[in-house]
């Protein structure tokens, strides 16, 4: 029997209750926006469900505005890989603005892979 591929649907996106990441639970949607009103501590980004993914993998990545790490070293965009751990999966890909607010505004890309094809892109703009 032919393993079924996975599917992806992009649930919800745009700002969110605090996330707390040691936690199963993905936040709560509070406004479906690509733009986000920024301030210190706003939770942004998008809860991809995907079903019969159990073992697969999906890569991300985050590209935000320039801004430079504690050494002043411009930072790279952020990229990982999320396991699925079931057949019915919520994956919640996103960031929280932290100080200082300058130089986290601007254009964020979101985007997620799944085998080398894009499942899930999109950009928020942080004002």
């Amino acid at each position: 029997m032919a393993k079924r591929r996975p599917t992806f649907k992009l649930y919800s996106y745009g700002e969110y209750s605090k996330w707390d990441r040691e936690s199963k639970d993905i936040p709560k949607i509070l406004d479906f926006t690509t733009e986000i009103n920024a301030e210190i501590g706003t939770e942004f980004g998008y809860v991809l469900h995907i079903k019969n993914g159990k073992g697969e993998k999906v890569d991300f990545q985050i590209d935000h505005p320039p801004f430079t790490d504690d050494e002043g070293n411009l930072r790279p965009p952020f990229t990982g890989e999320q396991f699925i751990r079931t057949n019915d999966y919520e994956f919640y890909l996103g960031d929280c603005i932290w100080e200082p607010l300058e130089d986290k505004l601007g254009k964020w890309e979101l985007t997620t892979w799944y085998k080398g094809k894009v499942v899930a892109h999109k950009i928020f703009t942080l004002m």
